[in-house]
């Protein structure tokens, strides 16, 4: 990742660097531990090496990936006016403005089109540079879709668990899907192996989402801990559990809450409790099982050609036990 900016100078720039935590605002370099990297350039690593047993190869895959991830959270703290960062610094646009903001996230969305291409350093065909970019963009348009859906639906007070399902898989299982493809490309797996790697990685992508669900309203400990996007009324899959399943008078309570034009703090912790009463973070949790068992199944059948499976269970236990970002 810094390869691809280290012949790249200008203020654009210093404000890419500035949000992946390798500078301060006025562009020199920060001490210490950079921000965390997202889970799915893990993904193409661990596909890589599956496949052939050398994640190497698909390193260029793996940072496009990590850049991509990036211009959606740029462009996600502009949406939601963030105005910290994930590592407690100011956001982007609260420091140079949204204009700004938007400016850099295309730029890391460029970066990230532009890092793919060196696949062909690799030995990696055109054919496959080609298709590894196709996957990207596909995976970065299914990701817009399902931001999309995402904020319609915190205007609605009722959403299906279907509509819930399909809206993860496209934000959260298309860049984890697309990544684990990319990997398995880069060290030139076949179409049925590449395809079944891109179907455990959207299975991991939407477990992980469903487990970052259930830590943002119970917290990592169990207890209680409410985060904003709650307050921001989105829609999880255990408060449509408890939309569906909790008793009538619950149900109207849980609707009023959510029918206020602003959430007040203490309505966070009345949610978690009629929450706790329908089971809905025992019922979120199984589903999550069920798409990591799912994932698993992906790549056990006898399309799925691999040298070392072992390193698919060590990304899926580090995926879904790893910190929420």
């Amino acid at each position: 990742m810094r390869a691809s900016l280290s012949n790249r100078q200008g203020m654009l720039y210093d404000l890419v660097r500035y949000h992946l935590g390798w500078v301060d605002e006025r562009g020199n370099p920060v001490d210490g531990t950079p921000t965390p990297l997202h889970y799915c350039g893990v993904l193409a690593l661990a596909a890589a090496e599956a496949v052939s047993g050398d994640y190497r190869p698909a390193v260029p895959a793996a940072s496009s990936v990590e850049l991509a991830y990036n211009f959606v959270l740029v462009h996600n703290d502009v949406q939601a006016g963030r105005i910290d960062q994930r590592d407690d610094r100011p956001s982007i646009w609260w420091v140079w403005g949204p204009s700004q903001a938007i400016n850099a996230g295309d730029g890391l969305h460029a970066l990230a089109r532009s890092e793919l291409m060196r696949l062909a350093e690799g030995g990696a065909s055109a054919d496959t540079v080609l298709a590894a970019l196709r996957s990207l963009d596909q995976a970065c348009l299914t990701l817009c879709e399902g931001q999309y859906m995402d904020l319609t639906y915190q205007d609605q007070l009722m959403v299906s668990e279907p509509d819930y399902l399909d809206m993860i898989r496209r934000k959260s299982g298309a860049l984890a899907g697309c990544s684990a493809q990319l990997g398995a490309l880069a060290v030139g797996a076949d179409a049925d192996t590449a395809d079944c790697l891109r179907q455990w990685g959207e299975n991991l992508g939407m477990a992980r989402q469903i487990r970052d669900d259930v830590a943002d309203l119970w917290g990592s400990t169990g207890d209680g801990f409410t985060a904003s996007n709650v307050l921001n009324k989105k829609k999880s899959l255990p408060i449509i559990h408890a939309l569906q399943h909790a008793e009538t008078s619950d149900k109207r309570e849980l609707g009023g809450i959510y029918m206020k034009r602003v959430l007040e703090p203490d309505d966070s912790a009345r949610i978690v409790a009629i929450l706790d009463g329908t089971a809905s973070r025992e019922y979120a949790e199984k589903h999550t099982a069920e798409l990591l068992d799912g994932a698993d199944a992906a790549v056990s059948t006898g399309n799925v050609r691999l040298r070392q499976p072992a390193a698919l269970q060590q990304a899926t236990e580090w995926v879904i036990g790893g910190a929420v970002v």
